[in-house]
């Protein structure tokens, strides 16, 4: 479990009742009413998970995102908090380089359980991680975050990494949206939303846009597959 929390957060009611809740589980959290403030700590000291506020009286919580992972933070996890719950409002968040986005009003439990999740999933990760994973022509570096097609690098994002990493853990198999949902952001989205296929197109258009053999299929009624050619 993270043990430095740095949560950024401008409503100081709501930053008061995450760090008294947080701070009885046994967590140290730090809290920074704005982005500027919020960037600052982050240098000072050991932080293990960051909380980040989508809408912050100096920046918004999307670029603050960008810049932390523009500055080198890459193993941080960052959850996004926010108001807004739309899939637009998710794909920007996860696309900015959050790893979770939770909608507010949230219960308290949620919010740990939102944690302990992502602890969950990056300590796997760190624990079973292949060095490289490859399918095709298609190779991931898990550990210089490099992916080739082709021997020409392909820039993803961190979600775009994430879901291509479960996609070749998985070669070959039909996976839901609900088992990319639960294994890529370790949470379940309104079902309502299409957040998922959102993200597939984007890996798509960027590791299938000019093959002549695609890599990521859809299985009519059941989800997705990845596998070197069509039947």
């Amino acid at each position: 479990m993270p043990k430095n929390i740095l949560l950024i957060e401008d409503e100081q009611n709501v930053a008061a009742f995450i760090k008294k809740g947080l701070d009885e589980l046994g967590f140290d959290v730090m809290v920074a009413y704005n982005g500027s403030i919020g960037l600052e700590l982050l240098g000072q000291k050991q932080i293990d998970l960051i909380i980040l506020d989508l809408i912050l009286p100096d920046a918004h919580g999307l670029d603050i995102c960008k810049k932390i992972r523009d500055l080198g933070y890459d193993g941080i996890p960052v959850l996004m908090l926010s108001a807004l719950g739309t899939t637009e409002n998710i794909v920007d968040g996860l696309g900015s380089g959050a790893d979770d986005y939770l909608k507010k009003p949230f219960k308290f439990k949620e919010l740990v359980a939102r944690i302990r999740a992502l602890s969950r999933r990056i300590n796997q990760n760190a624990a079973n991680a292949l060095p490289k994973l490859k399918i095709a022509d298609l190779i991931m570096d898990r550990e210089s975050k490099i992916v080739k097609k082709d021997g020409k690098e392909i820039k993803l994002t961190s979600t775009e990494f994430r879901l291509l990493e479960y996609f070749l853990k998985n070669q070959n198999k039909v996976l839901s949206r609900i088992d990319i949902l639960e294994s890529v952001w370790d949470i379940s989205f309104n079902m309502g939303t299409n957040v998922v296929d959102v993200y597939v197109n984007y890996l798509r258009n960027k590791i299938d846009r000019d093959a002549n053999h695609k890599l990521v299929h859809t299985v009519i009624g059941m989800g997705y597959i990845m596998k070197e050619a069509s039947e």
